[in-house]
């Protein structure tokens, strides 16, 4: 199951396979061993909460631990419902060295061929419960998945204003490395994902 030793997984000094092979060949096959025994892990996991979500939700979509040229920085899948399969908003699942996290995101690659555009799926800011997401973390669309995020109760009300049509927001939880052998990570995600329903379902009215 994923722990904070998987995220000691992408602690390596490089992720293309050229790097590797130029400075730390014969270190290739461990990593390659590592990376599919904890990406296994990684997709079990995630297949659970699909079975806890249930209908109306499409099968997950779990990124591949490589591109083929590389080892991932991170590993990454989405939830969507099934009808709305070709939007690019989504309820989306990381793991990077840093954390867990779960978050409602715009999938900018999908943006140009989604049912929904930018400014639809910003619907979820209009009346936005902040005592109901107080604790929860915020972000823009622009900032790094390692930085350090702010709450939703941080935030005042000229922070929340958009800087252009290409701006948005992510809302969500994170788990330190530190604390991920604490929790149930199936039960945090499923109940991360159910929370943000509500902000899921707006993208799309």
């Amino acid at each position: 199951m994923i722990s904070a030793q998987t995220c000691e997984l992408f602690n390596i000094p490089f992720l293309q396979f050229a790097q590797m092979k130029k400075f730390c060949p014969e270190q290739i096959p461990q990593i390659k061993a590592d990376y599919k025994r904890e990406w296994e892990e990684w997709k079990a996991c995630i297949l659970q909460v699909s079975q806890q979500l249930g209908s109306p939700f499409a099968k997950p979509h779990i990124e591949s631990w490589t591109n083929g040229w590389q080892v991932r920085a991170h590993f990454f899948a989405y939830f969507k419902y099934e009808f709305n399969q070709n939007s690019a908003a989504i309820l989306s699942v990381l793991l990077n060295r840093r954390r867990l996290q779960v978050c409602l995101d715009w999938h900018c690659y999908r943006a140009d061929r989604s049912q929904i555009n930018l400014q639809q799926y910003n619907q979820w800011l209009d009346n936005l419960d902040k005592n109901q997401f107080a604790d929860w973390e915020i972000w823009r669309g622009d900032e790094s998945e390692y930085d350090d995020f702010r709450q939703v109760k941080q935030l005042v009300d000229q922070d929340w204003l958009l800087r252009s049509d290409n701006d948005f927001w992510c809302i969500g939880r994170n788990i330190e490395k530190s604390a991920l052998d604490k929790i149930n990570p199936v039960e945090f995600i499923t109940e991360s994902i159910r929370n943000l329903l509500p902000l899921y379902e707006k993208c799309h009215q």
